[in-house]
């Protein structure tokens, strides 16, 4: 066999464990990516699953409100006075009444809508919009109606004191109306509405866990300039579009 040259290059076997630990250190890789996707995915699913949906809470909520119909939350009494004159042959008397009545103030939760409610996220505000505040009533104390008059003898030759009777009740009744829509006991109403309803669906919100602050208003309450409803999300377009 013919010697090598000095210079001559000497063939030298290639290994392939250096490919092998490349290839395996990819895998490995891909297979630790693969994993770490896949917890995400469960534990996405595990929040979706588990953590309560603030729309799904307050859905459930105005079902259970509309379903009591009618909220009366305030009640007030109040008392009119009035007085009627009649005149007849020359002759006048007078009649006057007192007339105590209850009035209560409600709000029909029939008329509420998933249009009503919006949540914001930003904020974690839910938003509740009430039907304006509506009377019922006045109930009339018939056993605590006191009539005072003058008398005479047109009280006893004519029918004056029906009419009088019959002018005093009316007069009675529309004052009643007019006190108990004064702003005074109508603001204690919406207070007292207020919180009646924000509490309904704060409670089943704070028992699954959700911090969020609810804000009732009316239907006929002014609309401040700051307010966020545009910014809010109704419930009807959010499960309308989850569907």
């Amino acid at each position: 066999m013919a010697d090598r040259g000095v210079n001559e290059p000497v063939p030298v076997a290639r290994s392939s464990t250096g490919s092998f630990l490349g290839k395996a250190v990819g895998v490995i890789i891909l297979l630790g990516l693969a994993v770490m996707i896949g917890l995400w995915g469960v534990q996405r699913y595990v929040e979706r699953r588990l953590s309560p949906d603030p729309t799904t809470v307050a859905s459930a909520s105005l079902q259970g409100l509309r379903e009591q119909n009618r909220l009366s939350a305030f009640a007030a009494r109040f008392v009119a006075v009035s007085t009627s004159r009649q005149s007849q042959l020359g002759l006048s008397t007078e009649k006057t009444l007192i007339m105590p009545g209850l009035v209560r103030y409600e709000v029909d939760l029939g008329k509420l809508t998933q249009r009503d409610v919006a949540w914001d996220a930003d904020t974690r505000t839910l938003s509740v919009r009430l039907p304006g505040i509506e009377l019922d009533g006045p109930q009339v104390d018939l056993t605590a109606i006191r009539e005072y008059g003058t008398g005479g003898i047109l009280s006893h030759v004519t029918d004056a004191d029906t009419r009088l009777d019959a002018a005093n009740r009316r007069a009675g009744q529309a004052e009643l109306v007019r006190q108990a829509r004064d702003g005074a006991p109508m603001k204690l109403a919406k207070d007292a509405t207020r919180r009646a309803v924000e509490s309904s669906f704060a409670m089943p919100l704070r028992a699954a866990g959700i911090d969020a602050t609810v804000k009732v208003s009316f239907a006929d309450d002014p609309v401040a300039s700051t307010e966020r409803w545009d910014a809010s999300r109704s419930l009807e377009e959010v499960l309308g579009n989850a569907r």
